[in-house]
């Protein structure tokens, strides 16, 4: 570690150095500026990024020698160029990535350094003197560069969260407007967004019990979600800690069969209610309103499927619009069966899918990964609680199989005394 006050004579020298390295100032400003193009191809290319990176790497080295030159033995209060500050806001509003800041101040420091040690060794001969002046130019160097990439980054960060905030206000206030069934033209609607509004959509609502920041987890299913389907990559729209609304743009019927398969690579807890595809600007408002009701129908029920689509639940949906008179409907056509208790919902099951097999109990078996005599035994006992054949009510008794199956204990009741 160099002394806290450094020697006089080494004040004097790194004064020297520093007026020999002001004197060729656009030579290391040049040499600079082409090591942070080779780092950054993508900005190099970038005439506006370039101007203000080039500006930036002046207005440092000039202050940082600047300081050096006035031979203070204690280092000087730091300030920020302003022109450093411009480089950030530039590199924010691109959506570049915030470590090319940090790379290229290391880039810059490391040949301003050379060239320091350069002249150095021309003006010291080996020995402790020129340890110590290295040692003393060297860290402060290093404290000046610190300071001014903490300073910088920071901006740069406000800046970045300022830009993404306003995009996504006026994504969400489109989004909206869309929903409100407004007045929008179409054409501006989807350049604000970025999407395109005449295509066909699929909404989707993703969502999961909150545990922490969720957010880039739900976007990273939707765009599984999204390749699974052979979409366009998704637009999305987070509106809460835990919840996430998404549409998928097609020319086409996507393939949304693939998305229960697709969904198992995302993170374990998070479901997705699929909505209707639809046509245009309309077709994306009505698939996103059929999208909510099926999640409003699953959110207080954790189990089932991972992936709800709506052509599969939409006359359960239209029941359950009032839960109340859902569960009645469900006690009064299962009787027994609507208790919430483990034997009744083993009972539910299998006449559910022994239903939907058509009364077929070797398919029904297979689904329900048992023997066909299990599937007749439970169907008997179930049938035999109802006090009627399940076929005589079939509409009724499927309806009311899957209202107990989707919504779990808001339709069911409680068990009786000694169950």
């Amino acid at each position: 570690m160099p002394a806290e006050t450094p020697s006089p004579e080494v004040i004097d020298l790194m004064g020297d150095v520093a007026e020999l390295m002001l004197a060729e100032l656009d030579d290391l400003v040049a040499e600079m500026d082409a090591a942070e193009v080779e780092l950054s191809p993508t900005a190099g290319s970038d005439a506006a990024v370039l101007a203000d990176t080039s500006a930036s790497n002046r207005a440092n080295a000039a202050r940082l020698l600047s300081l050096f030159a006035r031979r203070d033995a204690k280092m000087a209060a730091i300030d920020v160029p302003p022109e450093a500050l411009d480089v950030a806001r530039t590199v924010a509003r691109r959506g570049m990535d915030l470590d090319v800041i940090f790379q290229s101040y290391r880039r810059g420091q490391n040949v301003a350094w050379r060239r320091y040690m350069a002249h150095a060794t021309q003006l010291v001969p080996s020995g402790p003197l020129l340890f110590e002046l290295l040692e003393v130019a060297s860290q402060r160097m290093f404290e000046y560069v610190d300071h001014v990439v903490a300073n910088v980054i920071a901006a740069a960060q406000r800046e970045r969260e300022e830009v993404l905030g306003g995009a996504i206000a006026r994504r969400a206030e489109t989004i909206r407007l869309i929903l409100d069934g407004a007045a929008i033209d179409t054409g501006r609607a989807g350049e604000r967004l970025g999407y395109d509004l005449r295509q066909r959509h699929t909404a989707l609502v993703l969502w999961t019990p909150p545990h922490g920041d969720v957010q880039g987890a739900l976007e990273s299913a939707a765009a599984v979600l999204a390749r699974a389907a052979g979409t366009r990559p998704p637009l999305t729209l987070s509106v809460g800690p835990s919840t996430l609304w998404a549409w998928l743009g097609s020319s086409s019927e996507p393939v949304v069969d693939a998305l229960s398969d697709a969904i198992t690579q995302a993170q374990n807890h998070i479901r997705v209610a699929v909505g209707p595809t639809r046509p245009g600007i309309t077709g994306f408002r009505r698939s996103h309103e059929a999208a909510l009701a099926i999640q409003s129908l699953l959110a207080g029920h954790p189990g089932g499927a991972r992936v709800a689509l709506f052509r599969d639940l939409e006359v359960t949906a239209l029941a359950a619009q009032n839960p109340d008179r859902a569960a009645e409907f469900v006690s009064a056509t299962l009787g027994p069966l609507a208790e919430d208790t483990s034997a009744a919902a083993r009972l539910r099951d299998t006449l559910r899918v022994f239903l939907d097999e058509a009364d077929n109990a070797p398919r029904a078996a297979g689904r329900l990964h048992t023997h066909r005599n299990t599937v007749l035994q439970r169907v008997a006992r179930a049938t035999e609680l109802l006090g009627y054949q399940p076929g005589e009510r079939r509409l009724a008794m499927e309806l009311a199989l899957e209202l107990a199956h989707q919504l779990g204990p808001r339709v069911l009741t409680a068990p009786q005394p000694g169950a």
